[in-house]
């Protein structure tokens, strides 16, 4: 991957102001695609104790492909041969990342995977400063320390490295690069055809990593309706709502509100699963929500037009928007 950058500045207040309206409705999907996500981990708990995990991932994002074909057959064929390429190299990182992050999962405990997952919040804006050229401001670098604390807090009850740990630390790396990368890549006006494309690459990685083995699908209508829900709701929609969202926020600020899904398993497991909240469950979640809002919620100190614009903290300096190229 080489780099390359481009110009742009502000054009308004009128600009400026549907600017932050996208911006605004951008962190409500990420938002509510990590709402999703966190509320799959009980159901995922539940039927991996009769599906091998491979053949779950298999089956699930197969379902998701072809609903999102079914329901927009010509979205693939509106895309860029740029686009296409570009979304099956993130489908493809995706695609490792699930698989080493099952199984790290077989050699750690869940708790300690969790963690390391997460770790992408702190690996996102090193590979942006890196292959984006931005620079991190000391608001943005001080809201990464405190989720990664708040996750540390939510999830650890003990540590040790070992092999699980470090495939599930690549994953951790795959995952931040997806984030890095479809930052830089994503086009709104084609998010529905890259979100497809990522899907059905996914769905491929997997089923290839346990093809020869056989696939071993659910046996009954309530484990169906679990893969169904996780494939159309914490799968396709949860990628185009990434794919879109991440075509107006920098990756930095993406992997901080990403950074939600362990607050939000641990409320659906106390709310659905019947687990009882604990002091720990509490204080974390408050910093992974604070290091959110300070993010958020900061006064911008410039104006952007809306699309792909990064935010002060996280931007390149001044005003460059910089973008993979490949």
């Amino acid at each position: 991957m080489t780099t390359g950058t481009t110009t742009g500045t502000g054009t308004g207040n009128g600009t400026a102001t549907v600017g932050r309206r996208t911006s605004v409705l951008a962190t409500l999907a990420l938002l509510a695609m990590t709402a999703s996500w966190g509320s799959t981990f009980f159901l995922i708990k539940d039927l991996l104790e009769r599906v091998p995990t491979l053949d779950f991932l298999a089956v699930r994002f197969a379902v998701a492909t072809v609903a999102m074909v079914v329901v927009a057959p010509r979205a693939l064929s509106r895309l860029s041969a740029r686009s296409r390429r570009h979304a099956a190299v993130l489908g493809l990182v995706y695609g490792l990342a699930q698989i080493l992050q099952t199984a790290g999962l077989a050699h750690t405990p869940a708790s300690v995977s969790g963690f390391i997952t997460g770790m992408y919040v702190v690996v996102t804006p090193l590979l942006a400063a890196v292959l984006l050229r931005t620079r991190i401001g000391r608001t943005t670098w001080a809201a990464v320390a405190l989720a990664t604390a708040g996750l540390a807090v939510l999830s650890l009850d003990g540590f040790s490295v070992g092999y699980g740990e470090a495939i599930t630390f690549v994953s951790a790396l795959l995952y931040a690069l997806h984030i890095v990368g479809l930052g830089a890549w994503s086009d709104a006006r084609q998010a529905l055809g890259m979100a497809i494309l990522q899907i059905g690459v996914i769905a491929l990685v997997c089923t290839l990593a346990t093809a020869p083995d056989g696939i071993v699908l659910p046996s009954s209508r309530a484990d169906w309706a679990s893969v169904v829900y996780m494939a159309l709701v914490a799968g396709a929609l949860a990628m185009l709502a990434q794919t879109w969202a991440q075509a107006h926020l920098p990756p930095t600020r993406t992997a901080l509100i990403m950074s939600m899904e362990p607050v939000f398993a641990a409320t659906f497991a106390v709310w659905l699963g019947g687990e009882a909240t604990t002091a720990r469950m509490l204080g974390g979640g408050l910093m992974v929500l604070t290091a959110m809002l300070v993010v958020e919620l900061r006064p911008p100190r410039s104006q952007h037009p809306p699309g792909p614009r990064p935010s002060p903290d996280d931007g390149p300096i001044e005003g460059q928007v910089t973008h993979l190229a490949v």
